[in-house]
């Protein structure tokens, strides 16, 4: 096949699929589906996209007389009474759809004053239309000395003669109407209540309308008619009767007359109309459309055609003798539905609707376009329940046998991930870890799924660097703050091991617990107690109605924090680095005391080690300037975050502002150390603490924090010194003098590097994002004797 066939044959099928989607959409829902109380069915709909084509198009709208709304097909502008389907479920050939409408009387000799004009002529013209005027409908006249006759027919012939002075037997013998139902001359013929005949003798008791007065005829067995008419012509010479006994009407309808409803023209006149039943046919030349249905062609059906392979439907196909050919479909027997929409046909039930010819003794079941009449039915039924229940038993087997494997596989994943993250190890070094103090518990990860919602965004508390924090509830009723990491690298689950183990021994009031952790999941999980009132960030950076951020609250903090970061350098076992000291990371307890937070994980470093190096990494404003030189982290390191903390205390400053004078982005310990410089600490200080502080010791703290804040290391005191130095001030608050002695070096040698290194860290791109490093490191202490026990005896 060429490449340009494959493409037409390809655009043939694009084509078919999206005119299924169009038929499909204009079958569903979203189209009215019935309007007055009269049912829709496709492919005649109700506004755009709702119809097949522009001739089945039905509008729903008011009539002249009534302002109820009431369906009427649109290309005739008849009113619709009702449509249907082709009779479902047993289709045969010429079992039309069709639509009844109401049709006007033609009349003659009538009172002209509410019924229009009295021309004795009308024409019923459908053309342009699917539907054609359908062999079920009948001529009625009614009135005397009348003659009624087709038009537009081939031939125009009298069907009814109305000749209201004729006798029984007079009648008799007189020539009757025409019927062009192929009866003989010489016989009247009639319609009774069952069928059309044709006899000589006409019953005592028949009361159907006869031509005396009333007159009843049928249409030719011509192909079906689009166009067809009515002319009344008068009999009567006898000018001296009145109107009414002139008058005559006739009509065709698809209504039973007789000679006790049929014989009053007046009266049939004032009902202004009568119904209509037109059948109708879907044109051929909308191949697409017909070839979507995907129904059999009727003529490729015969007797011999097995059940199993009758298609939901069938389409006819016929020509007339006008060279017109359309296409009419319908369920095919043991279906019901819509032939006309995609699947519309649908299994009929025959054996629930009683349609079925199982012989007695013999029980139907329903199969898909048919039934079968089975044996025994008691025994038939035990069959079908015990095969349920096998089939029960068999999925319920199946489905618990499922439910194992996957509990076996996710118990198997979680003794991986707990070997893996060091499980064994971590209850190893925790069952022989000395002290009395409670310790950290290794949590399983269905406990930690229960207490956060399986994770829940309603349990979030923050999202970090690391991972996500969530609030949980254990089932001892505690509230803890639970830590998930994003990723930990695999050749770390070692030391993150050992780090847990002495974290888990820190106990110190002003420092978050760590209660415990989780190993069973593809990283470890961390959990803490949780603290209630948020971060010294929010507090003093936030706006907020109720302030209580004052001097005295600040300054407790200062020392809170102070004596944590005192207990991890010098009183641990082994000194303790933060490595990231900042506002966020202290938080506060109801009665607003600090404890600092946001550990991470940690590094144990050998005993004759006084730094660690490391790639830089730190959160901007609050990073260690000689560390950003040198990548060596060391106690000093944190000493100068702890007095960037300190300066925001004291100016209520964020790390990283604008100056307002010049618009520049510094850091505020920049910021800070120029204002001490040029003795400008009033102009800082924060407005919402100036009238409750006392200026010795706003003085006082604020030269601490300068030493904090040198650019060398060496020039910093120890964070010891720091907590001891922050106590004496505030019990004597008249000293303004800081009493720690540092080596003192040439200090223009010292602004110089200063300058130096804060242009390197103003051409950090990332002055907006607060990067964390890994939370704190591990050291050992310079000497045993500047050591104290893990847990002195007076812990803060």
């Amino acid at each position: 096949m060429s490449c340009k066939n494959k493409i037409y044959s390809l655009f043939l099928i694009l084509f078919n699929l999206l005119l299924l989607m169009i038929l499909w959409s204009a079958a569903s829902s979203s189209c009215p589906s019935e309007c007055g109380g009269v049912s829709i069915p496709y492919p005649f709909g109700i506004g755009n996209s709702c119809y097949l084509e522009k001739s089945y198009e039905i509008e729903c709208r008011s009539t002249t007389t009534s302002t109820e709304l009431v369906p009427f097909l649109s290309v005739i502008n008849k009113e619709v009474v009702s449509i249907s389907l082709p009779f479902s479920g047993y289709f045969s050939t010429g079992a039309y759809g069709s639509v009844r409408i109401r049709s006007p009387i033609t009349h003659a000799g009538c009172s002209t004053s509410a019924h229009g004009k009295d021309s004795g002529a009308s024409i019923m013209n459908l053309t342009g239309s699917p539907t054609f005027i359908d062999n079920s409908n009948s001529l009625l006249a009614v009135g005397c000395n009348s003659k009624v006759s087709f038009t537009h027919v081939k031939p125009n012939t009298v069907v009814c003669e109305l000749n209201c002075s004729m006798t029984k037997e007079s009648l008799n013998n007189s020539t009757p109407f025409r019927n062009l139902r192929e009866c003989s001359s010489n016989v009247l013929s009639y319609y009774t209540s069952n069928d059309f005949v044709c006899t000589e003798d006409k019953p005592e008791e028949d009361t159907v309308c006869n031509g005396n007065g009333c007159c009843q005829a049928f249409l030719p067995n011509n192909p079906p008619q689009q166009v067809i008419g009515i002319r009344i012509e008068s009999n009567d010479v006898n000018s001296t009767r009145t109107k009414q006994e002139h008058c005559t009407v006739a009509f065709l309808t698809d209504e039973p007359y007789n000679l006790s409803n049929g014989t009053n023209p007046q009266k049939l006149l004032g009902e202004g109309h009568t119904t209509l039943n037109l059948g109708w046919i879907i044109q051929t030349k909308n191949t697409s459309y017909l070839n979507s249905l995907a129904c059999k062609n009727g003529t490729e059906l015969n007797s011999s055609s097995s059940v199993e392979h009758r298609t939901k439907c069938i389409c006819e196909i016929v020509s007339t003798s006008s060279e017109i050919s359309y296409a009419n479909c319908g369920c095919n027997q043991g279906y019901i539905g819509n032939p006309y929409i995609v699947d519309g046909c649908v299994d009929l039930d025959e054996c629930k609707m009683n349609l079925h010819s199982c012989e007695e003794g013999k029980y139907c079941v329903n199969t898909l376009g048919y039934y079968d009449c089975v044996g025994d039915k008691t025994k038939s039924i035990l069959t079908g329940v015990g095969s349920g229940f096998g089939v029960l038993a068999l999925v319920g087997g199946v489905w618990w046998l499922r439910k194992v494997l996957i509990k076996r596989r996710m118990e198997i994943r979680k003794k991986k991930f707990f070997k893996r993250n060091g499980g064994l190890l971590l209850q190893q070094e925790l069952n022989t870890s000395q002290g009395n103090v409670e310790k950290t518990k290794i949590f399983s990860s269905r406990e930690l799924e229960k207490a956060t919602e399986n994770f829940s965004q309603n349990r979030v508390l923050g999202h970090g660097g690391q991972g996500t924090v969530y609030k949980g509830m254990l089932l001892d009723g505690r509230t803890v703050a639970v830590k998930k990491s994003k990723v930990v690298d695999e050749d770390k689950l070692q030391e993150f091991i050992n780090e847990v183990v002495i974290l888990s021994q820190i106990n110190h009031r002003h420092i978050v617990k760590l209660l415990g952790c989780c190993l069973e999941t593809e990283v470890p999980i961390l959990v803490y107690e949780f603290i209630l009132n948020g971060n010294l960030f929010q507090h003093i950076h936030e706006e907020s109605d109720d302030y209580t951020m004052i001097w005295g609250m600040r300054r407790r903090i200062a020392v809170d924090v102070a004596g944590a970061l005192s207990y991890l350098h010098s009183s641990a076992s082994s000194g303790i680095y933060h490595r990231d000291i900042k506002s966020t990371n202290i938080l506060l307890d109801e009665k607003y005391r600090a404890k600092v937070s946001d550990f991470g994980t940690s590094r144990s470093i050998t005993i004759d080690q006084t730094h660690w190096t490391t790639i830089v990494s730190g959160t901007v404003g609050y990073m260690d300037p000689e560390y950003y030189r040198s990548s060596q982290y060391t106690d000093k390191s944190d000493v100068y975050s702890f007095g960037v903390v300190l300066a925001e205390l004291i100016t209520g400053e964020k790390p990283v502002i604008m100056v307002q004078n010049t618009r520049e982005i510094v850091s505020l310990a920049d910021h800070f150390r120029l204002a001490m410089k040029e003795k400008r600490l009033p102009d800082i200080i924060d407005s919402r603490i100036k009238d409750d502080c006392k200026p010795e010791q706003v003085t006082a703290v604020a030269n601490l924090a300068l030493k904090c804040l040198s650019s060398k290391g060496k020039k910093r005191p120890n964070m010891r010194e720091v907590f001891t130095e922050l106590e004496r001030i505030c019990t004597s608050p008249e000293d303004s003098q800081v009493q720690i002695h540092v080596d003192e070096e040439d200090e223009e040698e010292e602004e110089e590097e200063e300058e130096e290194v804060s242009n390197m860290i103003n051409k950090v791109d990332s002055w907006r994002v607060g990067v964390t490093a890994p939370a704190f490191s591990i050291m050992a202490s310079p000497s045993s004797s500047d050591t104290e026990p893990l847990f002195p005896r007076p812990t803060w």
